[in-house]
């Protein structure tokens, strides 16, 4: 698949022929073009222009991180009204938790043993924990492993603080800049446009309030991540709309490490119900597809990033011919998917990670949080 810098990419699919040209020229790509890369049947042709871009931003360089993710809590408010979502649960329910802060140390206490880089923190909107809890979360977090990155807390989960302690959105970002917090997830940002946000998550932040919060983050020097959740029932002009405003984001401020497509899990939860989509899961063409086609309309980002979790270890792997530059991290003990029924492994040891990008022909360079490199493999 991986295809030589100077060898002309001829399409099977005729509409995909002036793309070609307007990569191969270095110009940036449109909506009609990225609805247009959605809908071919031409993958290789999606794979070979990704993997191209890919290769001129980080050569043969396939990074991963050393993570290990933090759920405090799964009780949440959103709980009956963000029907694709299978972890959040109202606080009485079976197998609803909470964690001290005592039990959050003792967890990430095994940073010590594996060599943790990052700690990925994200959980549900609990109706009683403040601001408080968190602080002296990241705080204790950055006494005990002074050298652990903390990413931490969606933008949904930062307006919901905001709410509570009646404070704006920019005040608690620099409660938490100041308690430790170095960079921000994707999550909660799930599909942009209107009409499926209604239909998915009704009452969940809405789109311009990401943004904003995202944009704030940035402004005060903390970077993030982002996300677009698909598979569900959103359409090619959904996906690729998403996607553009992510691109004038960061034409604006430049302050988003990597994007991270997200296959939705139908499992356990009201959407996948109402689908009639139990036990069925995204395509691993769709999956490539999602993946080549942002690192096609995404020109001003260095790094996409493949979800190991949510499209298994094996499509990942494939995906790094599909403009593919980073397959996320050890993890550790992943909760949250696999309440939605992902059948994936709950985390990858460090020499899997290594194993897998080396036998895909890539050469595996272990990340810190912000993608400078730690080690690099032959």
């Amino acid at each position: 698949m991986a295809m030589d810098q100077g060898v002309r990419i001829r399409p099977r699919d005729p509409a995909l022929v002036p793309i070609v040209e307007k990569v191969e020229a270095g110009e940036r790509l449109s909506l009609g073009d990225g609805v247009a890369l959605f809908r071919t049947r031409d993958l290789l042709t999606v794979g070979a222009l990704a993997d191209r871009v890919n290769r001129r931003k980080n050569g043969d360089r396939v990074f991963f991180v050393a993570n290990q993710h933090l759920n405090p809590t799964n009780v949440c408010v959103l709980n009956k009204v963000c029907v694709f979502c299978s972890y959040g649960v109202s606080p009485t329910a079976p197998g609803a938790y909470t964690m001290s802060l005592d039990e959050a140390f003792a967890e990430a206490e095994e940073a010590r043993e594996i060599g943790t880089r990052e700690f990925h923190i994200v959980g549900g909107l609990h109706q009683k924990l403040r601001l408080q809890y968190y602080l002296d979360l990241f705080r204790g977090l950055k006494e005990r492993h002074p050298t652990v990155h903390i990413k931490a807390l969606t933008a949904v989960e930062i307006a919901h603080l905001a709410r509570i302690e009646g404070m704006t959105t920019l005040q608690v970002l620099q409660e938490m800049k100041q308690a430790g917090v170095d960079s921000l997830p994707g999550g909660g940002a799930e599909v942009f446009g209107p009409a499926v946000r209604r239909e998915i998550a009704e009452k969940k932040l809405a789109a311009e309030e990401w943004l904003r919060i995202h944009r704030e983050a940035h402004c005060l020097g903390i970077p993030s991540n982002c996300t677009l959740l698909y598979g569900h029932v959103e359409t090619y002009e959904d996906r690729v709309e998403h996607i553009l405003r992510l691109r004038e984001l960061q034409d604006e401020t430049g302050g988003f490490l990597t994007y991270i497509p997200l296959a939705y899990h139908p499992d356990h939860n009201e959407l996948g119900r109402r689908l009639g989509r139990e036990g069925t899961a995204t395509t691993g063409f769709d999956d490539l597809k999602n993946l080549g086609v942002g690192r096609l309309l995404l020109d001003n980002f260095g790094h996409i990033k493949t979800h190991w979790i949510m499209v298994t270890p094996k499509i990942s792997q494939v995906s790094l011919h599909f403009g593919v530059d980073d397959v996320e991290g050890t993890v550790v003990l992943e909760k949250i998917t696999h309440a939605a029924g992902a059948r994936t492994p709950v985390g990858l040891p460090y020499d899997e990670m290594v194993r897998l990008i080396r036998e895909a022909g890539k050469r595996p360079v272990e990340r810190d949080a912000l993608y400078r490199p730690m080690r690099e493999f032959d």
